[in-house]
């Protein structure tokens, strides 16, 4: 410790004066000092040794200065594959196409945007990964690549095509983002072959993504707009699908036209079609709305025939019109003979499969053939398969066949694959011929038609085609088509060969209706127990003033061809429910739509006459399988057949007119125009009733997806 009294006498003592040999020294040692570091790092002060604070400050500026450095580079490597990956899912979806006669110089980078959205990656092209992987190649190596990528370039411009200028390309690109179309653009003299003729200096970009090596192409693609102009319509898969063009049954007078005249129809293809369309989002096309189609999709418990002499049964019932209080509905329900298992004959089934190019599609050739193995599991030991095919031209894939040799046929299904044109004519012809090798005597012989509907081989006129079908069913060999997929699908042509084939036509979009159609609905697919069945129905003007038929349009036959065996009409098959309803305005009822004659009514009093009192007489025409004289079905209509209201007719009447009401909704018809979906929901769900397989649940789900598609209407 220091005396405080020491340090007031150093406190007061003299300073001793400098001496000069002090300054000398100290001196000298400065000289010595400044020599060595030759000059200090600061412009003043001291260079001591750094504080703990100074040196932490010291090392996060360098942090710091090397981050800023460092960010825009790992910023660029982050952000360049991720805007790649994206916009190359955005050109596949919506590739940028140029309309007008506007001429766009193609780049490496445009390339990949011209291919269609579901054409399969071409075999060279590289994941979009892969030149990210790849570091920056020097300066040697990128004069090497730039050559070979103008040498490619050479490759895709057509050297007498006129090349834009760069400036016109540039700001015909900046004129789209602002305006969303695209501008019109002077054109200018052609480039010489092997260069683009771009100013490098106008737009560096452009520039920069002509002269790229093939890999950096691919990686500045993305920088083009990722939203096409107004006017550059992205390519979509064309919709070829070809369905018959129909108007509404009208309203008649029954006063000047009694008599109706149709053929039943037990399609179910239609009801398919349009679930099909309401589950992808949007209002089926109104001439794919078969309101009969859409009514017998469905099994309804119709009174049938007490033996197998007569192959069906008929109930007539009259009820009032949900959507019209003025009208009544006339419900005509035919019930088919449901033959036993052990009862069922021999099949001789023949599958005529188009594997042409267009059934490569997943639901498609795929689905086919998932289809058609359900159906070899559901048919009996001693029934015989032989499968056809056509593309291009029709070949024998697997002759006759027992199906206790199960795994032949199933192998024989899975190996088909598709390609080539469809010769659908030449795998008909081979399918018949096949079929009269086998066949079966009082059998099932029947060829099985898988297609998509498209005959571009060979010929491919409706009208021919029906020719040859109707040649070929007098062998006794009937003709059944399944259609799958669509934007393909011949829809007429299906339905006029299966109708003239003796056969059904059905769509089949899910593995769920191939079981239905295949599996459950089996026996009525397969067994026909009446053919060419006609419906005739005349009405009493005195007892109704106009009717109309509901469905059936394009079934319609003359009035005198319910009497000529020679017409061709619908075929029942086992256990078959077939329904069909006119809404008639009974005399008097102020719901007439057509106004009276002027001169007076044509004589129609019947006096004493007992059938005055009839609504309608409905007379039905069939012939039995084996047989070429029909056998005639008559059946009074009268206050006998009618109840007070409509919730007193059975659950299955009714669910049948809520479908009735839906197709007629679907199609926008006049009749239900004010009656809306939630009505025909409210009809649906009451009369839901028995609904093992989930079809009339499925039913209700349609029509809320109608409802929000339509707008509730």
């Amino acid at each position: 410790m220091v005396d405080d009294n020491e340090l007031k006498r150093l406190r007061d003592a003299a300073v001793p004066a400098p001496g000069e040999n002090a300054k000398a020294r100290a001196f000298e040692a400065a000289m010595r000092a400044y020599d060595q570091e030759n000059i200090s790092a600061v412009t003043q002060g001291s260079v001591g040794g750094l504080r703990l604070t100074e040196r932490a400050q010291k090392l996060w500026s360098e942090i710091m200065q090397k981050k800023l450095i460092a960010t825009p580079a790992l910023a660029g490597l982050v952000a360049l594959p991720i805007a790649g990956y994206a916009t190359f899912h955005l050109l596949r979806e919506q590739p940028p196409e140029f309309g007008g006669d506007e001429k766009i110089t193609e780049t490496l980078a445009d390339k990949p945007a011209t291919v269609k959205p579901l054409a399969k990656q071409a075999p060279g092209d590289q994941a979009v990964n892969g030149p990210l992987a790849t570091s920056l190649p020097e300066k040697d190596k990128k004069a090497d690549a730039d050559v070979e990528s103008r040498d490619a370039t050479d490759a895709l411009v057509a050297p007498a095509s006129p090349l834009k200028s760069e400036p016109t390309v540039a700001g015909g690109l900046a004129q789209q983002n602002a305006q969303g179309q695209v501008a019109p653009a002077e054109p200018a003299p052609a480039a010489p072959t092997g260069e683009f003729a771009l100013d490098s200096t106008s737009a560096p970009s452009t520039s920069r993504v002509a002269r790229m090596p093939a890999a950096e192409s691919k990686l500045m693609a993305p920088q083009q707009p990722a939203t096409a102009p107004a006017d550059q319509i992205a390519p979509q898969e064309e919709n070829r699908d070809r369905v018959q063009d129909f108007k509404t049954n009208p309203v008649h007078a029954a006063l000047e036209d009694p008599v109706s005249t149709f053929s039943i129809d037990v399609d179910t293809a239609s009801y398919s079609f349009v679930r099909r369309s309401l589950k992808e989002g949007f209002v089926p096309q109104a001439d794919t709305v078969r309101v009969e189609e859409m009514i017998n999709y469905f099994p309804y418990d119709w009174k049938g025939p007490d033996s197998a002499s007569t192959p069906f049964n008929s109930t007539v019932s009259v009820m009032p019109t949900p959507w019209n209080t003025h009208t009544k509905l006339m419900h005509v329900a035919i019930k088919g003979f449901d033959v036993k298992p052990t009862e069922q004959p021999k099949a001789n089934l023949v599958f005529l499969i188009d594997v042409s190019g267009s059934m490569d599609e997943p639901d498609k050739l795929p689905l086919l053939k998932s289809a058609f193995r359900l159906l070899v599991s559901k048919l009996r030991a001693d029934d015989t398969i032989s499968i056809v095919t056509y593309a291009g031209d029709a070949g024998t894939v697997l002759m006759p066949t027992k199906i206790a040799e199960k795994d032949k046929i199933l192998n024989a299904i899975d190996n088909l694959q598709p390609g080539g044109s469809t010769a659908g004519e030449a795998g008909i012809k081979e399918a018949y011929k096949l079929a009269q090798q086998s066949f079966i005597k009082d059998g099932v012989n029947r060829v099985m038609l898988a297609t998509d509907g498209d005959f571009n081989v060979g010929q491919t006129d409706d009208n021919d085609l029906k020719r040859l079908i109707e040649q070929e069913r007098k062998t006794g060999v009937f003709l059944s088509v399944f259609g799958f997929g669509r934007g393909n699908l011949n829809d007429e042509m299906m339905q006029t060969i299966a109708q003239n084939g003796n056969g059904t036509a059905a769509y089949i979009d899910t593995l769920a209706e191939a079981e239905k159609v295949l599996v459950e609905d089996a026996s009525s697919t397969l067994f026909t127990i009446a053919k060419d069945v006609k419906i005739q129905v005349e009405f009493n003007p005195d007892k109704v003033s106009e009717y109309r038929l509901i469905g059936y349009e394009t079934r319609a036959l003359n009035r005198e061809d319910f009497n000529n065996d020679r017409v061709d009409a619908g075929d029942i098959g086992s256990g078959h429910s077939v329904t069909a309803i006119y809404e008639i305005t009974p005399k008097g009822s102020g719901g007439e739509q057509i106004d009276p004659l002027r001169y007076g009514q044509a004589g129609v009093n019947n006096g004493g006459v007992a059938n005055a009192d009839e609504y309608a007489f409905v007379k039905i025409r069939y012939k039995l399988p084996n047989e070429d004289v029909s056998k005639l079905i008559t059946t009074p209509v009268t206050s006998a057949n009618e109840v007070a209201s409509f919730d007193q007719a059975s659950t299955d009447q009714r669910f049948s007119v809520a479908v009735a009401a839906f197709g007629q909704k679907l199609r926008d018809e006049d009749a239900t125009a004010k009656f809306g979906y939630d009505k025909i929901m409210e009809i649906a769900t009451a009369a839901r009733g028995a609904d093992p397989f989930g079809y009339r649940s499925e039913f209700l789900s349609l029509v809320r997806l109608a409802s929000a598609l339509g707008g509730n209407r």
